[in-house]
């Protein structure tokens, strides 16, 4: 049986996974908007892979007799300046995540939770995959300085990630 203190924590992290699919869809639409669909595109695969995440959380606590309560998920933004202060979002988001699943790892340290621990581990390598793709995002876009010949060319690159599944 998991703890109470576990269960609230990885309810939040539910909470936390499905508002980063919300806020990276609204980042598809801001570049749908801007007719930059490969841009569009890597964002809504990323959204779906927030989704998936919360959903394995969701399983967790479904498989060791936890309740799920689900919450209330805030309105993500809906501009931004340039495609550079998106991808600057996404890198800072994905750090805020990571420290959220280190102190939901650290709970379940304390909890003496293994299965816990053993679910994070997984997202805890998830996270380091997670921070790379967006910071090189963003070097890039760095790199290129908004020059459009070169977000078209980056547009395109990023049009073709595929699914993870």
């Amino acid at each position: 049986m998991i703890s109470q203190r576990m269960q609230e924590a990885i309810n939040e992290q539910i909470n936390k996974e499905f508002y980063s699919s919300y806020l990276y869809l609204s980042m598809a639409a801001y570049f749908e908007d801007k007719s930059l669909p490969g841009f569009a595109h890597w964002l809504r695969l990323q959204a779906d892979e927030e989704r998936e995440h919360a959903m394995k959380f969701y399983n967790h606590l479904v498989d060791r007799g936890g309740r799920v309560r689900l919450k209330a998920i805030d309105a993500p933004p809906v501009d931004w300046p340039s495609n550079l202060a998106v991808f600057e979002e996404v890198q800072q988001h994905e750090a805020k995540v990571t420290a959220s699943i280190y102190a939901l790892y650290e709970l379940a340290l304390q909890e003496k939770d293994y299965p816990a621990q053993t679910l994070l581990h997984w997202f805890i390598d998830e996270q380091v995959e997670e921070e790379k793709n967006a910071a090189e995002i963003v070097q890039q876009l760095r790199l290129i300085e908004e020059h459009s010949a070169s977000v078209l060319m980056l547009d395109h690159r990023l049009a073709k990630r595929e699914s993870e599944e």
